[in-house]
């Protein structure tokens, strides 16, 4: 089965989505990283060439036409989806977990690496926070749609694994 993990940047989609796999023993994929091997830019050169919208269109057309292997977890971008009809078809195609955070502790973990992300680079730690905030009234929506939800906020990533598979181990069979 595919899980996909979904939520903001900085949310811990790849930590977790690292720890997940190798408890599960299933392949991980980091959806930016498979972006920018298949796109041969990184995502910030990519969204500075092209654009957000070609990107988007871009990186639907990698999640939805990438053969991944049946017993993977993706770790999706935080806008992936949100666009288009990927939310829709990710939950159609595997089991979707959305990882939420408060736009105060999100923008905590981001100022660190905000020069590799195109969205946020030029804020400063106020604007980052109403930046996010205002994201995640558009974005929420779609997050919903996930057939969990789990609090980012957790102390100890291994306790967030566990939760997670106890969580899905009722709804459908690993």
């Amino acid at each position: 089965m595919k899980v996909f993990l979904i939520g903001f940047m900085g949310c811990g989609k790849t930590t977790l989505g690292r720890k997940l796999s190798s408890r599960l023993g299933y392949e991980f994929i980091d959806l930016d990283e498979h972006f920018e091997k298949t796109s041969g830019l990184s995502i910030t050169e990519y969204f500075e060439r092209y654009g957000e919208e070609k990107f988007r269109a871009s990186e639907k057309e990698i999640l939805q036409h990438s053969s991944f292997p049946s017993n993977t977890v993706v770790s999706t971008g935080g806008g992936a989806p949100c666009f288009s009809d990927n939310m829709e078809w990710m939950n159609n195609n595997g089991l979707t977990i959305y990882i939420s955070m408060s736009p105060e502790a999100l923008a905590s973990r981001l100022e660190r690496g905000k020069l590799k992300r195109p969205l946020i680079k030029d804020f400063n730690q106020e604007e980052l926070v109403l930046f996010i905030r205002d994201k995640l009234l558009s974005r929420e929506p779609f997050y919903k749609q996930a057939s969990a939800s789990i609090d980012g906020l957790a102390d100890n990533k291994e306790n967030l694994v566990v939760e997670l598979i106890n969580r899905l181990d009722g709804r459908k069979s690993f």
